[in-house]
C-alpha cells in the first residue's frame, strides 16, 4: 500500500521522484504526486491513476539547484482516487505526505476547523499538515511544532514534511508503517522501501518506531521519547528485485509473513474498544435487510464460507454463499430484503461482477469487499469496505484471503451490534479476540523450519484431505486449494463429519490427511473422526493446541481462547506447508501453471 519517497540536494529533482515513485508502483496505488521547494517557492503536482500520468503533467518542470522535495503514490483508504485526495497535502505554507492510518483524525480535524483550518480533501493525512501549521503559528518553531504534532497522532504512520517556514529541511516521524533514510555523500533519501533508493545511496538506516527527527545541510537529526539519539547506517543492497522482496526467496513467502501487520491495518480504525465501526456504512443501510447473500469465486469463496457461521452466530442474519460462476445459471430468487455481498480481491472477477449486476437489476442493496478502490465492483457496489491487504503478487492468495476473513467477522460484530443480537460482554469478547489476531499471525521462531523439514515425507502418495470442522472446514478447503495451485498434487478439503459418507473408502497408507483440530470448538467431535482415518492407515498431520498421539506429524499451536484465534494460526500453518511442499518440488511458488491473479474471463 501506499508509498513514500523524498530527496534533498542538489540533483533534479523530479526525475528522483518519479524514478522512485515508479519503484514503489508494485506496491498498488491509484494516485501520485509530488512537492518541491527551491528559492522558498511552493510547487507541487498530482494526478489520478500511472506514474506515467504524473509523469506527463510535469514533462516542462525541471527543478535544479538545491531543493526539498517529496512524493507519494496513495492507495485510498479515506477518500476517493482524486487529485484532491493525493498526496502530498498543502496547508497554507506546508506539504505533508503520510502512509498508514491517522485514527483520531476527526477529533482533530474538528478541533482545527474551530480554529479556522480550511480542509480540501477527504483525507485523514491532510490532518497532519493543518496540525503542524497550528502549533507553528503560535510557536514560531518548525521542529518543535513538527515534535508537538507528532506527539498528537494516534494510529499508524510513516510521514514527511516539507515547509516554507524551513525551507530547506525535511522532517519526518515513523510509528507503525515502514521508512527508510539513504545517504549518499551530501543528498539524502527517504523511501517507504529500499528499491527507490537503490542505485542513489550508498547506505540506508531504516527507522524505529516512535523515532522522528530532521534532514539538513547533509546531516539527520534523530529523536525517540528519550530525546536525540545516535544511529548507524549500513550498507545498501543493489538488488532490486531482492529488495522488493525484502529478503523473502518469494512474493507469496513475504506475503504470508505480513500478514500480521496488514490486519493492523485492516482493523485500524474500525475495531474501537467496545464496538466495531466502518465509516463506509451506516445503520440506516440495513433497514429492511433480514437474510444475507454472498457470492464470489475461489478463495474469496472460502472466506465468504467461513462468515456465513459467523454472521448466523452472532449477527443471526440468515446467511447464503454462493459460487459466482454457477449462481448466474440458477435463475436465482432474489428479493429486495437481501443484502448482497461480493467479495473479490482484484475487483474484476468476472463472474462476481456479472452475478452482482444481477442482483443490482433485482433491485438489492449491495456490498462489496475489496482490496483495490475503484475496480469495477467496487464502482457497481452501492457499498464497498476495503480490506486494506496492499498489492499480493503471488498468484496464490495468502494476505487477501485473511483480510477478507477478517473484514467479514468485523461484519458480523458491526451487525450483531446494530440489531442487538448479542450482549454487549460478547461483542467485547469478540473484539478482544481481533485485537490479538496480529499477534496469532506472528510466525513463531522455529515454526518455519519444522514445517520444511516436515514436508521431506508429503510429496508422494495419491492424495491429500484437509479436514475440519464448522468454520475450520472452509479452512480446510482453502489449504488444500493452496497447495493445490503450487504443488500441482491433489488435494481435498472436507467437512470432517463427511468422511464416513464416502471419502474414507480412499484411506490407506498413501492418502495424507491434515487435520484441523481447534481446542475452542468440536474438539473430541474431530478427533473421533480422525481416529477413524488413522485406523485405515491414512498418515495424519494434525495441526492443534492438544497432542495427538495417533498423529504421524504434530504442528502444535498456541491459541485456544477463541476460535478465529486458532482459524488465523492455524491458516498460517497451511499456507507454510503449500509453500514448503511447493519448493521441494521445484515448481514457481509465484507464478504456477494455467493461473492467473485477476480472472476477468467467465
Amino acid at each position: 500500500m501506499c508509498g513514500i519517497v523524498g530527496y534533498i540536494g542538489k540533483k533534479e529533482k523530479k526525475e528522483i521522484l518519479l524514478d522512485g515513485l515508479s519503484e514503489l508502483e508494485y506496491r498498488g496505488y491509484d494516485s501520485a504526486g509530488f512537492a518541491v521547494i527551491e528559492n522558498k517557492e511552493l510547487k507541487n503536482f498530482k494526478a489520478v491513476g500511472k506514474i506515467e500520468n504524473l509523469a506527463n503533467k510535469t514533462t516542462h518542470y525541471l527543478s535544479d539547484g538545491f531543493g526539498v522535495s517529496i512524493g507519494h503514490t496513495r492507495w485510498a483508504t479515506h477518500g476517493k482516487p482524486t487529485e484532491l485526495n493525493a498526496h502530498p497535502h498543502l496547508g497554507q505554507y506546508s506539504f505533508v505526505v503520510h502512509n498508514g492510518i491517522i485514527e483520531n483524525y476527526q477529533e482533530l480535524k474538528t478541533k482545527l476547523q474551530a480554529t479556522g483550518a480550511s480542509f480540501v480533501s477527504q483525507t485523514d493525512t491532510e490532518t497532519i499538515v493543518h496540525l503542524f501549521e497550528y502549533h507553528n503559528n503560535k510557536l514560531a518553531n518548525p521542529f518543535e511544532s513538527f515534535k508537538a504534532t507528532v506527539a498528537e497522532l494516534d494510529g499508524a504512520y510513516a510521514t514527511l514534511l516539507i515547509t516554507k517556514a524551513d525551507s530547506e529541511t525535511i522532517y519526518f516521524a515513523k510509528n507503525g508503517s515502514p521508512m527508510l533514510i539513504g545517504f549518499d555523500d551530501n543528498d539524502i533519501y527517504f523511501a517507504s522501501s529500499d528499491t527507490p533508493i537503490i542505485g542513489k545511496a550508498t547506505q540506508v538506516y531504516y527507522l524505529e518506531d516512535g523515532e522522528y527527527g530532521y534532514a539538513k545541510d547533509g546531516e539527520v537529526k534523530l529523536f525517540d521519547a528519550k530525546g536525540e539519539k545516535s544511529f548507524h547506517k549500513q550498507a545498501l543492497s543493489m538488488d532490486k528485485a531482492s529488495a522488493q522482496k525484502d529478503g523473502f526467496r518469494f512474493f507469496m513467502e513475504k506475503e504470508i509473513y505480513e500478514q500480521s501487520r496488514v490486519m493492523s491495518e485492516t482493523m485500524m480504525g474500525r475495531v474501537n474498544d467496545d464496538s466495531v465501526d466502518f465509516e463506509e456504512l451506516n445503520s440506516y443501510f440495513l433497514n429492511g435487510i433480514d437474510n444475507i447473500k454472498i457470492c464470489a469465486c475461489g478463495t474469496s469463496y472460502h472466506s465468504a464460507l467461513a462468515s456465513s457461521y459467523l454472521f448466523e452466530r452472532l449477527s443471526k442474519i440468515p446467511c447464503v454463499v454462493e459460487i459466482a460462476s454457477e449462481f448466474r445459471y440458477k435463475e436465482p430468487l432474489l428479493k429486495k430484503n437481501t443484502l448482497f455481498i461480493t467479495i473479490s480481491q482484484s475487483g474484476e472477477t468476472a463472474d462476481t461482477l456479472e452475478a452482482l449486476k444481477m442482483a443490482k437489476r433485482a433491485g438489492l442493496k449491495s456490498l462489496s469487499i475489496c482490496n483495490v478502490d475503484n475496480s469495477s465492483i467496487v464502482r457497481e457496489s452501492d457499498r464497498a469496505i476495503l480490506t486494506r491487504a496492499g498489492i499480493e503478487k503471488g498468484v496464490a492468495s495468502t494476505k487477501a484471503f485473511a483480510t477478507q476473513t477478517m473484514v467479514l467477522w468485523m461484519l458480523s460484530v458491526y451487525f450483531a451490534g446494530i440489531n442487538k443480537t448479542i450482549p454487549s460482554e460478547q461483542i467485547k469478547t469478540e473484539i478482544d479476540a481481533m485485537i490479538h489476531v496480529p499477534r496469532a499471525l506472528l510466525i513463531p521462531d522455529g515454526l518455519h523450519e519444522q514445517i520444511h523439514r516436515l514436508t521431506k515425507r508429503y510429496l508422494h502418495g495419491h492424495g491429500f484431505f484437509f479436514i475440519g470442522r464448522d468454520i475450520f472446514f472452509p479452512l480446510a478447503l482453502e489449504g488444500a486449494l493452496k497447495l493445490k495451485e503450487i504443488s500441482y498434487l491433489h488435494a481435498e478439503g472436507y467437512p470432517a463429519g463427511e468422511m464416513k459418507h464416502g471419502p474414507i473408502a480412499l484411506a490407506d497408507s498413501g492418502l495424507f490427511t491434515v487435520a484441523l483440530m481447534p481446542r475452542s470448538l468440536h474438539y473430541d467431535k474431530i478427533k473421533s473422526n480422525v481416529e477413524e482415518l488413522s485406523a485405515r492407515d491414512a498418515n495424519i498431520l494434525a495441526i492443534s493446541p492438544e497432542p495427538f498421539k495417533l498423529a504421524d506429524d504434530f504442528i502444535q499451536t498456541s491459541y485456544d481462547s477463541h476460535p478465529m484465534l486458532e482459524f488465523f494460526e492455524m491458516m498460517v500453518i497451511t499456507q507454510l506447508f503449500a509453500l514448503e511442499v511447493s519448493v521441494r518440488l521445484g515448481n514457481d511458488v509465484d507464478m504456477p501453471r494455467n493461473l492467473a491473479k485477476s480472472v476477468t474471463v467467465e
